[in-house]
Parts: structure tokens; C-alpha cells; sequence
């Protein structure tokens, strides 16, 4: 199972861990991005996320497909946040499970790779003299 998510509200961890157990997963990795209050030694008050979000869905679901070819997955989550996020909110959650560990751990880093380098999400840091926009995935 493939679930793939680009939301304007609140991530849930928990959420993610129930679509992806599976009686066969005896491994399930969850890598959870959070919105840290610094930057490059800038205080960061807070950060908005803007996608294209057909074309973010569409690359999230190429995302996970690649992973189920390259490793035995029993199920994938892809969660991504847009809006605007405060200190310590989730803007990221990939939830992987398969039978054994490692594939897990290797699926999710696969998986957090490769959507920061693909998928057409940006951020605006707004810092306390000012804010900019980067790519939310350099």
C-alpha cells in the first residue's frame, strides 16, 4: 500500500504508523522532519511551504513506486505539510515497512533523499529581520 499526502494541516505520526504496520513487517521505519528555530545561525520565527501540488503528488508517488522496486515493502507513507508551520511542527513524516530492518531504514532514507532533491515544494524562512525563500529540498 502506497499512501501519499500533501496537506494544509497537522501531520500525525501515530496516523502514519497505522497505514504502513502490516503482519508481515517485522521492521518499520518513520523519519519525522520538524521546523528547527535556527538557520545558518538565524533565528527563524517560522516557515510557510508553497507546492505545485499535482506535480508534488505525482513525485511523491514516483517516489514510493522506486522504493517498492528496489526493496520489499510492505507499505509506504509520504506526508508532506504546506501552510505555514511554527517551531516544532511536523512539515515531513516518511513511515516504511517491510520484514526485516534494514530494508526499512534504507527505504526511508531512500525515500527523504529523493524527495528533497524532486519534489516541487518551497519554503519561505521568515526570520526575525526579514525572510527569504529557498528550496524547500536543496
Amino acid at each position: 500500500m502506497i499512501d501519499i499526502q500533501l496537506l494544509h494541516t497537522p501531520l500525525q505520526v501515530e496516523k502514519c504508523l497505522k497505514r504502513v504496520r502490516h503482519p508481515a513487517a517485522g521492521g518499520i521505519d518513520i523519519f519525522v522532519g520538524t521546523v528547527r528555530d535556527q538557520t545558518r545561525g538565524k533565528k527563524v520565527v517560522r516557515l510557510e511551504f508553497e507546492s505545485y501540488e499535482p506535480m508534488a503528488i505525482s513525485e511523491m508517488k514516483k517516489i514510493a513506486e522506486r522504493a517498492t522496486e528496489k526493496w520489499p515493502i510492505q507499505n509506504i507513507a509520504i506526508h508532506h505539510r504546506v501552510g505555514t508551520l511554527e517551531i516544532g511542527e511536523i512539515a515531513v513524516i516518511i513511515a516504511v515497512s517491510t520484514p526485516h530492518r534494514k530494508a526499512s531504514f534504507e527505504a526511508c532514507q531512500f525515500a527523504i533523499d529523493t524527495l528533497k532533491e524532486t519534489v516541487p515544494i518551497w519554503k519561505k524562512e521568515i526570520f526575525e529581520d526579514g525572510e527569504v525563500w529557498v528550496a524547500a529540498h536543496p
